[in-house]
């Protein structure tokens, strides 16, 4: 038998925490002196203490580790148990290190207000070009849902183009517009270059011409798409500054797309007229 202070020492638990569990009937001891009021403790009773340790740290109440203890689950029943609630809190944890991600690229944003010069900001013609397409549908413009989609698609067409032989004759272009529902969704039209000679409707994909833009206020962005909201508002302060107004939606052309996304180079454009 283990007093309460060896059986904390070699739980790794305080003697306070198990005075708590005997209270409210999660670990009791083995024995309580009836003179001294002792406890003592079994190193059994170890496995129990691990089991309540482990669901308590992946986020389980003490009321919901006593009621999965009382269901007596054996060690497998209880490994697929941690296991599952481990993904989620790594789910979770992955979630947050992107909306984390997403507030260190507004600060910047912040930070930048006003040290941009417009000299960035080229306005130039963007030609008509070849192109085959796919498209999806994101519940807004948030990075956190245009990534999950946005990958995906161009995965997808990649697939299907090489399946039909085609290859790329230039770098990827995304487009977003809004969706007919007028409930915040976003139309994301992904698409590659494509020849000439390819021709419209022998594919499981769309091609299509993109219209030419006749003005197009472009810049280049630096990094991961996640953090280009600082790039897009420069292009919307050169517009409202130099006596343009938008007029349609822009477009990402993926000039430089290595594994590390904070290497990416992209040209956003905008096509604008004279207001």
């Amino acid at each position: 038998m283990l007093n309460i202070g060896d059986f904390a020492s070699h739980g790794r638990v305080s003697v306070r925490m198990l005075r708590h569990y005997d209270a409210i009937g999660l670990l009791r001891p083995a024995r309580v002196d009836p003179a001294t009021g002792y406890r003592w403790y079994r190193a059994g009773q170890l496995a129990r203490l691990n089991r309540v340790i482990a669901l308590k740290d992946l986020g389980f109440t003490l009321q919901q580790v006593r009621a999965v203890l009382d269901e007596q689950l054996d060690a497998a029943e209880l490994r697929g148990m941690l296991r599952l609630r481990r993904a989620q809190l790594a789910e979770a944890i992955a979630a947050d290190e992107h909306r984390l991600a997403r507030v260190e690229a507004r600060l910047r944003t912040i930070e930048s207000e006003g040290n941009m010069s417009e000299h960035d900001v080229v306005v130039k013609p963007v030609p008509s070009v070849r192109v085959a397409q796919l498209t999806g549908v994101a519940r807004s413009y948030q990075p956190e849902d245009i990534t999950p989609v946005i990958g995906p698609l161009f995965d997808e067409l990649c697939r299907r183009m090489a399946g039909a032989g085609i290859e790329a004759a230039g770098p990827s272009v995304a487009r977003y517009e809004d969706t007919p529902e007028g409930d915040g969704s976003v139309l994301i039209l992904v698409a590659v270059p494509v020849g000439s000679s390819v021709r419209p409707g022998a594919h499981d994909f769309e091609v299509l011409d993109l219209p030419p833009m006749a003005a197009a206020a472009t810049i280049v962005h630096r990094g991961s798409m996640d953090d280009s909201v600082g790039s897009f508002q420069e292009l919307a302060r050169f517009i409202d500054q130099n006596g343009y107004r938008s007029a349609g939606y822009a477009r990402e052309l993926y000039l430089e797309c290595p594994q590390d996304r904070a290497q990416w180079v992209t040209e956003l454009q905008e096509p604008v007229v004279r207001r």
